[in-house]
């Protein structure tokens, strides 16, 4: 017997995870400010957490992705108004890579005998919260196959926002509409992400020329976002961590002045360019 109903879970979980666009899911909680009874209330979240991001299907047109996801949630405190507690905290989400979030104000209510479920149209605090930051890294993965391919799952996460924004769990949700605003907005850096990863695809297949051509495209988003937004902290994050990357591919292809480029546009890693130029001269 115990071994059909292990079956069934099987059956009825893992169609849903077949189509699921995350993949490896690490979450982590500190809950040192919270008293003891609170943290025993939430340690059925973790694993509410995971089951949501994978058993919900986000794009369908996007379905194996796999993109692994970094949660962290910091607790601050709670309140209790009757029977519902609500918690307050700041939270971390990552891709691991080049996409990274904090947010410094969350607010929901949770209850270990409720299942989170995503509704774009009856909001909930808590899955909200979740499926808004799951639409943003979505967006920024699908972006790297298909220029604005993550118009989508933007216009999604808006929509979580101001549904958020006009509910009586409020806090936090006008500056995630900025966010999502500032991301769709910013077409310099959606260009070249895009770029950055055809680029790198065609180093792998040994087109050089075509691989060029993409690096050039994303040299010049990244100058259009430097026009349009200064030092913008997304655009920042993305030549940070891609830095070593660009460094390395650019000193194998012998273009000095794909490494001139770059190194005024990202004066923060100008050391690790000019080595690579400085080798290149001996």
């Amino acid at each position: 017997m115990g071994k059909l109903l292990s079956y069934l879970f099987l059956f009825l979980i893992l169609p849903s995870q077949l189509f699921s666009q995350f993949g490896s899911i690490e979450i982590t909680f500190d809950d040192r400010l919270l008293r003891s009874d609170e943290k025993q209330n939430l340690m059925p979240l973790i694993e509410d957490i995971r089951r949501f991001f994978l058993t919900t299907s986000w794009d369908k047109g996007f379905s194996d992705l796999n993109i692994p996801i970094h949660i962290q949630l910091i607790f601050e405190g709670s309140s209790s108004k009757g029977n519902v507690k609500t918690y307050l905290c700041q939270a971390l989400f990552t891709n691991g890579s080049d996409q990274r979030y904090f947010d410094k104000g969350v607010q929901f209510y949770y209850s270990a005998s409720t299942s989170l479920y995503f509704d774009l149209v009856l909001f909930e605090p808590l899955s909200g919260f979740l499926a808004f930051y799951a639409q943003l890294i979505l967006a920024g993965e699908i972006d790297t196959y298909e220029f604005r391919g993550g118009n989508t799952a933007y216009e999604t996460a808006r929509d979580i926002a101001l549904r958020g924004s006009g509910s009586e769990y409020k806090k936090g949700w006008a500056t995630r509409t900025a966010l999502v605003d500032d991301l769709s907005g910013n077409s310099g850096l959606r260009k070249a992400r895009l770029a950055y990863y055809v680029g790198m695809d065609l180093m792998k297949e040994a087109n050089v020329d075509e691989a060029v051509k993409e690096f050039k495209n994303m040299l010049d988003g990244l100058e259009q976002t430097y026009h349009d937004f200064g030092r913008e902290q997304h655009t920042q994050y993305f030549m940070k961590v891609q830095s070593e990357n660009l460094a390395q591919v650019f000193s194998l292809l012998g273009r000095r002045d794909l490494l001139q480029d770059i190194n005024e546009l990202d004066p923060d890693r100008r050391e690790l360019y000019q080595a690579a130029l400085d080798k290149m001269s001996e």
